[in-house]
């Protein structure tokens, strides 16, 4: 299965790839290079004021960053600040994140660089307001839910798993915690769900992105030719392009792969 690089993006770091159906385009940030960048054929950079860990879309238009401070809706204009939770402890950024199927947004704070533990996992109500729902985390990952928004993914990456739980859509809470992949011999960085419901991971350090059933059974593997993928998800007209982001200025990459994507859920 052909990996092509899409563009020489020049990422240190680059995470959390999502498709802009009503831009037709890929957006995704460069956490060390503390910027935002956009692909639609050309590519063009944001620089922010902060490292951004992770993005996702609004309904109303525009999106929201995690940046290292707190989470902030973006527009036209300079980043404006949605919430600060009261627990984000100064020396923490934001790392991965994901909007729910009922556009709530959760992620993950980390310490850089020693990742002692001592990060959360946030769920951000459309109103600004976070709980906090995980503690002692080290490396904050794969954020995904399941096509019908009733199963959520994550990961602590330095502990080679991958987590399922029952989601209740309704009021967003978690319960009957699982182990549902032990990757090895890399560490499972970001995801996405296709739409037959299988999880992709990018697993970092081991230059493959991996495709697992709803059961948690490996059903595909692709070599990337990249040491550390990074993430990954579906976009182009008809989502069947999976885009993977990758660190140390290896670029942006992609590949057919059979099957389609779910167009990006939008906070809000």
């Amino acid at each position: 299965m052909a990996v092509d690089r899409v563009v020489d993006s020049g990422d240190r770091l680059g995470e959390c790839p999502i498709w802009d159906e009503r831009m037709g385009a890929l957006w995704w940030v460069d956490i060390h290079g503390a910027s935002l960048k956009r692909y639609d054929g050309a590519l063009k950079v944001f620089p922010m004021p902060e490292a951004p860990g992770s993005i996702a879309l609004r309904k109303a238009g525009g999106m929201i960053v995690a940046l290292a401070s707190g989470i902030f809706t973006l527009g036209t204009e300079t980043p404006e600040l949605l919430v600060r939770p009261a627990g984000h402890a100064a020396g923490l950024r934001f790392n991965d994140g994901r909007c729910d199927r009922a556009g709530r947004f959760w992620v993950g704070t980390l310490r850089e660089p020693d990742f002692q533990g001592e990060g959360k996992l946030y769920r951000i109500e459309r109103d600004g307001s976070a709980k906090v729902f995980r503690t002692g985390v080290q490396v904050p990952n794969s954020i995904a839910f399941s096509p019908d928004g009733r199963t959520m993914y994550f990961a602590d990456s330095p502990r080679h798993k991958i987590w399922a739980f029952d989601y209740a859509p309704d009021d967003g809470t978690l319960s009957k915690e699982r182990v549902f992949a032990t990757p090895h011999p890399g560490f499972p960085d970001g995801s996405c769900v296709d739409a037959e419901g299988c999880l992709w991971n990018a697993e970092w350090g081991a230059a493959r992105v991996v495709r697992y059933t709803p059961a948690g059974k490996v059903d595909r593997v692709v070599e990337v030719p990249a040491k550390n993928p990074s993430c990954c998800c579906f976009g182009g007209a008809r989502l069947d392009t999976l885009y993977i982001t990758t660190a140390e200025g290896a670029g942006l990459f992609a590949l057919q792969p059979g099957v389609t994507g779910l167009a990006e859920s939008r906070f809000g």
